[in-house]
């Protein structure tokens, strides 16, 4: 067990290589190979631990002896608005047990591998509709605006019971509640506004349900006294916002990559279900747009691939790290849609492991396909050094993908 060097912390960063914007940044991969539990100095000068390896990074996710708990001080936060909302956002993804366990409960039923199945013809339809547009409209367009973002929105939209005629406001909220760049006090403006607005949705839902989880959410907690309408929409927000914003640019971004690699497009196009559900695992374990990291505090000492952590010592387990870890993947930094990438870390580990991850593996399977199949000519517009990624936000992805077909 060894104590933290002495030699200054390099600084984190999750900028891609020109070049080369589905790879994490070289600087960190040889950390990967050189230090794999290092320390790194943040944003505001304070540091975190860098886990960077898959073994040390499953280990850490599922230790009690490492907090979610964003109110701990030393939380290790991703930008200055981040830091400025925490409080204000605090959800059960950012609670430790047994309270996260408490609160995730409550929203587990309606993401069950049975419940998200039900859904399929739903979602089909939306494809459909969505896909139908666009050829109506012909091209070009931007398939972010025309299709990668609408998909998931209108999804969780009819899931949580949210309006979509609304989603330009909650789409601009979200927006600035993940800009890294975001001045905190429109973060904060933009957190506010949007738990405002579905503070009153969840009230409305109390006196009017419907057939939607927000209305089961305030018939079993709101109408019972065991959640206030504050704690309520504050859990609607972190689903209305995780479950469109990471969806949209897996779309948008894995075809990208796909376009990038013809021959791996013509398997996931003209592929069988299965084939394709194992091509939406490799595209989240290459592209894992979660580049921000897991953010967690230790609570108590511990050691981590021979290196002594503190209590109250910030981690960062850098997922986009461990999904390129050759001693799990072989070839790590090939796009390979028939790899077996069921071990990938692009859905976390552990406790906290994204309860949406059913869903949207759903509506990948649905997406890329259908959207190949409609468009057998799909390019993009632009070089690829020119499309603008989304480095300045805590999803990667896409802000447009100008196509053509």
């Amino acid at each position: 067990m060894t104590e933290a060097p002495a030699a200054p912390a390099p600084a984190l960063t999750t900028r891609r290589a020109p070049g080369c914007p589905f790879d994490p940044p070289p600087v960190t991969q040889e950390l990967r190979e050189q230090a794999p539990v290092t320390r790194v100095s943040l944003w505001n000068g304070s540091t975190a631990w860098l886990v960077t390896r898959h073994e040390e990074q499953v280990a850490v996710l599922r230790d009690p002896r490492i907090s979610a708990d964003n109110q701990h001080p030393g939380y290790p936060s991703v930008s200055a608005s981040f830091e400025a909302t925490r409080a204000h956002n605090r959800t059960f993804i950012t609670m430790d047990e047994p309270e996260h366990n408490a609160q995730r409960r409550r929203f587990t039923g309606d993401f069950t591998i049975k419940r998200t199945q039900s859904l399929r013809p739903r979602i089909e339809r939306i494809v459909t509709d969505l896909l139908d547009a666009m050829e109506q409209t012909g091209p070009p367009a931007d398939l972010v605006t025309a299709f990668a973002l609408p998909l998931p929105s209108l999804v969780i939209c009819e899931l949580l019971g949210v309006p979509y005629e609304d989603h330009d406001f909650f789409q601009r909220c979200s927006a600035v509640m993940i800009d890294t760049r975001s001045a905190p006090e429109a973060a904060l403006a933009a957190s506010q506004e949007l738990l405002a607005y579905l503070a009153k949705l969840v009230e409305s839902k109390a006196e009017q349900p419907g057939d939607d989880l927000l209305s089961r959410l305030a018939a079993q907690y709101l109408l019972t006294g065991e959640s206030t309408v504050d704690e309520c929409a504050k859990q609607a927000r972190l689903l209305l916002v995780a479950g469109h914003e990471t969806t949209a640019n897996m779309i948008a971004l894995g075809t990208c990559a796909l376009l990038q690699h013809p021959e791996q497009l013509a398997a996931v196009r003209d592929g069988s279900p299965q084939r394709v559900a194992n091509a939406v695992e490799e595209l989240l374990r290459y592209l894992t747009i979660t580049h921000m990291g897991r953010r967690r505090v230790a609570v108590a000492d511990i050691e981590v691939g021979g290196q002594l952590i503190r209590a109250g010592e910030a981690v960062i387990c850098a997922n986009d790290l461990a999904n390129r870890d050759p001693e799990v993947f072989a070839d790590p930094d090939r796009l390979d849609v028939d790899r077996a990438a069921r071990a990938h870390l692009a859905f976390g580990s552990g406790p906290h492991q994204c309860l949406g991850q059913n869903l949207a593996r759903i509506e990948l399977q649905l997406a890329y396909p259908a959207l190949l199949r409609r468009f057998p000519g799909l390019r993009v517009d632009r070089p690829l050094e020119e499309l603008p990624f989304r480095t300045d936000m805590a999803v990667y992805g896409l802000h447009e993908l100008p196509v053509s077909w």
